[in-house]
């Protein structure tokens, strides 16, 4: 038997990888800060109290030492040096990026996409040799850029497989794109305009492909980066269908031409160039095959996201949902919209 650690064990990813690990013979330290234990993890998965930013506490975790370690919740420079002075006690890793970090070959990137003209244009699939954005610490993508940067540095001590997830989902996400959706159902909001025709493509990625690519990485170590989505990139239009169908409801589309209005029209994945990757590298370097497209999985989300606002405003279910995206359900200016047409 052969020992994991994972550190965010009871975030979404973690608990699916903590899950899919186990389940295939590694002995598992589950590390959270609240040292928590899913009731659906195999009971022999022991668990460790420690936080994230705790050299000392997280040291203690690796104890003696594990074989690969899985990181769903490293950022930036400190975090991949802290892992990289592990090496000694840790045989490989495996440690959560974002396809943020790319750019287009014009610079254009996540970072730049509010200004005009500054979404970017990838290609489409988006391979792992796309460029990237240049690390630092101003924000999300270049402080992931930044992880990437130093832990392939050190590749030689420590390998890493640095997975660059999509737009995730599952359940016991913080902010779930799929609210958007389900909250308008359960308000009986069931004619939708959506921006761009809703034609937008902004790739998905389940938790559970996410823990089967962590599951093969921990099997074959090295160092490298691949994309790490769902086998398929539904549009904004086929997304809501999938609620729709899991709810029980009909709706109508109402597809806007261009760019939202004053905020109708505009969901979590409306974006004026479509972001899709291409998973070639996994399947060539660990021999990868998806366990479940985007519309086998929704359900579970869809579940997830109604159990916790039975009762609850959605601003306190989901708090990081409203400060990232501020309202996203307001009705009236959307019935304005319509009266003008």
């Amino acid at each position: 038997m052969t020992r994991a650690v994972v550190v965010g064990a009871t975030g979404q990813i973690g608990r699916a990888a903590v899950d899919a690990l186990a389940r295939d013979g590694w002995e598992v330290t589950a590390v959270s800060r609240g040292g928590d234990r899913d009731a659906r993890w195999p009971g022999e998965v022991r668990v460790a109290r420690a936080d994230r930013e705790d050299d000392a506490a997280l040291s203690a975790a690796v104890g003696e030492g594990c074989d690969v370690l899985v990181d769903v919740v490293a950022y930036g420079e400190g975090h991949a040096r802290q892992l990289v002075s592990l090496a000694g006690r840790v045989g490989s890793a495996v440690v959560i990026s974002s396809v943020s970090v790319y750019e287009d070959d014009e610079g254009r990137n996540f970072d730049t996409q509010t200004e005009p003209g500054g979404f970017p244009r990838y290609p489409v699939p988006v391979t792992e040799a796309q460029r990237t954005i240049r690390p630092g610490d101003a924000s999300y993508s270049t402080r992931k850029a930044a992880l990437e940067r130093e832990l392939l540095a050190a590749g030689d001590r420590l390998p890493v497989t640095l997975l660059r997830a999509g737009a995730i989902h599952g359940p016991y996400c913080r902010m779930p794109r799929e609210l958007y959706f389900v909250k308008r159902n359960l308000d009986g909001r069931h004619r939708r305009v959506l921006a761009y025709g809703g034609a937008s493509r902004f790739h998905p990625a389940s938790v559970r492909n996410i823990a089967e690519l962590i599951r093969l990485a921990a099997l074959r170590p090295g160092t490298r980066v691949l994309n790490a989505v769902d086998p398929d990139a539904p549009t904004v239009a086929e997304i809501a269908a999938a609620i729709d169908t899991v709810m029980g409801v009909e709706s109508e589309d109402v597809p806007m031409d261009g760019p939202p209005v004053d905020g109708v029209g505009d969901t979590p994945w409306s974006t004026p160039a479509p972001v899709v990757c291409d998973m070639s590298a996994a399947r060539e370097q660990l021999g990868h095959r998806p366990v479940a497209r985007y519309a086998d999985t929704v359900a579970e989300t869809v579940a997830f996201i109604e159990q916790r606002l039975a009762g609850r405003d959605w601003r306190e279910a989901y708090p990081k949902m409203f400060a990232a995206y501020g309202d996203l359900f307001d009705y009236a200016a959307e019935d304005a919209w319509a009266e003008r047409r």
